[in-house]
């Protein structure tokens, strides 16, 4: 496994637009592999009138799709679910190969979380009803409704391409949507591979995929009248350009925009927990997730040895190709990326207070990949606690008290996720109450399930992904009142 095989009868660069595979006409996007830097393909992006052709195609299935009933929705999304199943190596081995994530942890972790996904919204399509509400005005029925909003523009980041298609594209189309995807001109080729998947199963025009950048091709589908809403996930940045993008023709916006998850280490914590947890969560797809436990608050008791353990733990990380045996953390996603991170390590070098405890250097020779990094000492003030660094470096700071805790992990932009670690179930929950984010763990970190809810608040955005928030969040409440 050391060897990266030979994958380029799997790369697939056609848009899918209307049902049929073309190539785009815009200009041509190089995609990496980032362990080697070597080129895997070129896949020219989607024209400006080949977008326009996207959103029309989705435009005019739309009024057949939203007719169909939750039963034949839910059927489909089931067949693609199994369809995921049947290539789960295929596309473990195009998301490691372009992302550089390790392939068993995309064939084990996340191929059978993406099939669940569409499989959980295939349920919830059939579950999601409207009320009938009474008469609230003599002689009249009201009842409420749910129903599909029209085309969803949809743009997907590098990080997971196909979790994130996968989040996007199931409960839009439970809830009777058509979708114009983009992904992430950078990691294009597990979703140009599901179209490929899925192109003899939905019917034509109701799912489509345009590749190219967010200048070129995002915006032209963002601005489209004919899209009534978009979702986005991204960093902050872009979640600007998108709101302001749509508020010409006032659309509705889903925005994931990343985060800086608190973990709150109190001083009866189980340390070894606490470490394990860390040392997974904190550096997993190279520590480039926004809900990576990253930003460390500890007792002032356990601190210290907090430091020690979780930094010799951070060190045994095994750094690696995507197809190397027993690697645990692969490359960042670009040499953009990379040197993004090390800058920030650099600066935190510079500041007298703050030592680095593991890692901190790139790695020699080719492909994009920084060390595993904790940096201990760090202050609430410090660009290395406030700022988002989306690669595998934890700061660990000190607190004396737990409201001190609670007021520093509140302390920030983002109101995504963050984690409790103690053994007094009382204090997990006072303090889990009183944290500003979209989810909270207690005594651990980063588990996700289909049934729950995904979003966060404050500069990390709004809108779900996952559970029935989800699929509300892709229809549009409307009453319905009848004179009798």
């Amino acid at each position: 496994m050391g060897k990266t095989p030979d994958f380029h009868p799997l790369v697939q660069t056609d848009l899918f637009i209307d049902g049929q595979f073309m190539a785009g006409e815009g200009e041509t996007e190089r995609i990496l592999n980032p362990s080697t830097a070597e080129v895997l393909a070129l896949v020219p992006e989607a024209s400006f009138e080949q977008v326009q052709k996207a959103v029309l195609a989705a435009h005019r299935a739309f009024d057949t799709w939203a007719e169909t009933t939750p039963m034949e929705r839910s059927r489909l999304l089931l067949r693609i679910a199994d369809a995921i199943e049947s290539e789960a190596e295929t596309f473990a081995r195009l998301e490691a190969l372009n992302c550089g994530k390790p392939y068993l942890r995309a064939l084990e972790d996340e191929i059978p979380a993406i099939a669940d996904c569409f499989r959980y919204f295939a349920g919830a399509a059939r579950c999601m009803n409207g009320s009938v509400a009474g008469e609230y005005l003599a002689g009249h029925t009201s009842m409420i409704r749910r129903d599909p909003i029209g085309v969803v523009g949809s743009i997907a980041p590098w990080n997971y391409p196909l979790m994130m298609a996968a989040w996007k594209t199931a409960p839009a189309l439970a809830a009777g949507n058509t979708v114009v995807l983009k992904p992430s001109e950078q990691t294009p080729l597990t979703t140009l591979w599901l179209a490929r998947v899925v192109a003899d199963i939905l019917p034509k025009g109701v799912f489509n995929v345009v590749c190219g950048r967010g200048g070129t091709v995002g915006q032209p589908l963002v601005e489209h009248p004919l899209v009534r809403m978009v979702s986005l996930t991204g960093d902050v940045s872009t979640g600007r350009k998108v709101l302001q993008s749509a508020s010409g023709t006032l659309k509705r916006t889903h925005l994931e925009l990343g985060g800086k998850a608190p973990v709150l280490v109190f001083d009866d914590a189980d340390l070894e927990a606490v470490v394990e947890g860390v040392r997974t969560f904190g550096y997993y797809n190279a520590g480039q997730d926004c809900t990576a436990a990253c930003r460390l608050y500890a007792g002032a008791r356990i601190y210290d040895r907090l430091v020690a353990d979780l930094s010799s733990a951070v060190k045994s990380i095994r750094l690696g190709g995507q197809f190397q045996e027993g690697v645990e953390m692969g490359p960042l996603i670009t040499d953009r990326q990379r040197d993004r991170v090390a800058s920030f390590v650099e600066r935190a070098q510079m500041v007298g207070h703050m030592e680095i405890t593991a890692g901190g250097r790139l790695r020699s020779g080719p492909g994009f990949f920084y060390e595993p990094t904790v940096i201990a000492g760090a202050r609430q003030d410090d660009e290395i606690v406030r700022r988002e660094v989306f690669g595998p470096v934890v700061s660990i700071t000190r607190f004396n008290d737990p409201d001190e805790a609670v007021a520093l992990a509140n302390d920030s932009d983002y109101g995504l996720a963050s984690s409790v670690w103690t053994q007094d179930a009382a204090r997990a929950l006072r303090v889990s109450r009183k944290l500003q984010y979209g989810c909270t763990w207690i005594n651990t970190h980063f588990m996700l399930v289909n049934e729950m809810p995904h979003g966060g608040f404050k500069a990390s955005g709004y809108g779900k992904d996952m559970s029935m928030y989800a699929l509300e969040d892709y229809t549009v409440v409307r009453h319905v009142m009848a004179r009798l």
